[in-house]
């Protein structure tokens, strides 16, 4: 089993910064591509930014110049620098990997439980 676990999260006036961290654990061989995710209310669940395990990195029109994604290999964590933060950026944030289990396995995809982003004054 895999457990993908967020941490960060939290109430952050607007123009102010978080750093949101997500810990992939458990029966891991390889993982691939790792990212986040967010689910405003009332919207759909949208592609923030992604990282594949060679450090490349894909952005969200939306927060291109004010996020950054990050991972750490040897931990198996996966970062997101937020800084210039806008009320809309509100959601809960889902990270996600990409991995196999063993050698022998196929691809799936395993995601985080979330974590709760509040920018407001």
């Amino acid at each position: 089993q895999v457990q993908l676990v967020e941490s960060g999260g939290g109430l952050v006036q607007p123009g102010g910064s978080l750093r949101l961290s997500c810990a992939a654990s458990g029966s891991i061989f390889s993982i691939y591509d790792m990212g986040w995710y967010r689910q405003a209310p009332g919207k759909e669940r949208e592609l923030v930014a992604a990282i594949t395990s060679g450090g490349s990195a894909n952005y969200a029109d939306s927060v291109k110049g004010r996020f950054s994604i990050s991972r750490d290999n040897a931990k198996n964590t996966v970062y997101l620098q937020m800084n210039s933060l806008k009320p809309e950026d509100t959601a809960v944030y889902y990270c996600n990997a990409d991995l196999k289990n063993s050698y022998r396995d196929y691809t799936r995809r395993y995601w985080g439980k979330g974590t709760l982003v509040t920018v407001s004054s």
